[in-house]
């Protein structure tokens, strides 16, 4: 994923990058919809492990199809490498997989990238927990009715991901076209507004009041549209915050170099909620959890607000080579 991100920044125009990343993490994004379901129907009905040599082949399967299909996007003799005479027969190449981490001293990038993580959060504040908060509450001990909880989400996120890059895409156009040309990169991150200041913190904090206090079929409808509502609002911010990085760094060619780093730091931002989350709603409970996940976004999506409005001083604050 990081590598298709950043291939996005390489072939999209400047007006039509929001799309790209849009339809691309759309895409990502349908199996996270489904797995949880087929995860959880195959753990009822017919083996974890059954399950787990199946996706063995499927990853057997596909190093197959990449190999087949690289061909068509390689070509020979394009940039002229094969007219060079290697020095050495072998060559060990010495790769340093936190090199892009020094993009994180750009005050841009960080906030950015802090504010995604935090708006990612509330998606797992919810799913992570969900057999012993929807589930428990609601009487759900079937895995595979476990599983299909996360539908909506999965849905959501499927759902969200192109509409709000084709947003971001659209404001950057009307927006340049108003001030007669000149545009701005913080531009994009516009498009972030309905997702991490509506959509995102009143779901989580709607489905935390729903579970504590709403029982029976009516709680769980509600619960399951705020999970996909949230499922949307979280790609209302990703997919645009992804268009502004690869945006800021595509011009000095380092396209690949953003989707790693900012995976990188949500994974760790993610990690650390998930790891509290339980304790969390054992000692505080649903609702004051999902409180605090809405918090946490709302902060993210200020982060954002400050890019937006003091883009241009942050870049000059620390020279990283954008």
């Amino acid at each position: 994923m990081s590598l298709g991100a950043g291939v996005i920044g390489d072939i999209y125009k400047l007006e039509e990058r929001g799309t790209g990343i849009g339809i691309f993490f759309g895409a990502t994004l349908l199996g996270f919809a489904v797995a949880p379901f087929i995860g959880g129907a195959a753990a009822q009905y017919w083996s974890w492990r059954n399950l787990h040599y199946s996706l063995g082949v499927w990853g057997l399967l596909e190093i197959l199809l990449i190999y087949l299909s690289l061909p068509e996007t390689s070509h020979p003799g394009a940039m002229g490498i094969e007219k060079v005479t290697p020095k050495r027969r072998f060559h060990i190449a010495w790769v340093n997989p936190l090199s892009s981490l020094w993009l994180l001293r750009s005050p841009n990038l960080l906030a950015t990238t802090l504010a995604a993580g935090l708006v990612i959060v509330s998606d797992y504040i919810l799913l992570v927990p969900i057999a012993y908060t929807i589930g428990v509450r609601y009487g759900i001990t079937n895995e595979a009715v476990i599983g299909a909880c996360f539908l909506p989400t999965g849905l959501g996120n499927f759902i969200g991901a192109p509409i709000s890059g084709r947003l971001s895409d659209i404001v950057v156009r009307k927006l340049r076209v108003r001030r007669k040309g000149v545009w701005y990169p913080e531009d994009r991150l516009r498009a972030t507004w309905i997702g991490g200041l509506f959509m995102v913190p009143l779901s989580i904090v709607t489905s935390g009041l729903v579970t504590t206090y709403v029982g029976g079929l009516v709680g769980l409808s509600l619960n399951l549209l705020c999970l996909f509502i949230n499922g949307m609002g979280v790609d209302f911010v990703v997919a645009p915050v992804a268009s502004y990085n690869l945006l800021n760094i595509a011009q000095h060619k380092l396209c690949t170099d953003p989707p790693p780093l900012t995976r990188a730091t949500r994974s760790v931002i993610v990690s650390v909620a998930t790891a509290l989350v339980i304790p969390s709603i054992e000692r505080i409970g649903v609702a004051w959890t999902d409180i605090i996940a809405a918090i946490l976004a709302l902060v993210g999506q200020g982060l954002i607000f400050l890019t937006i409005h003091y883009g241009d001083r942050m870049r000059e604050s620390v020279d990283v080579g954008f």
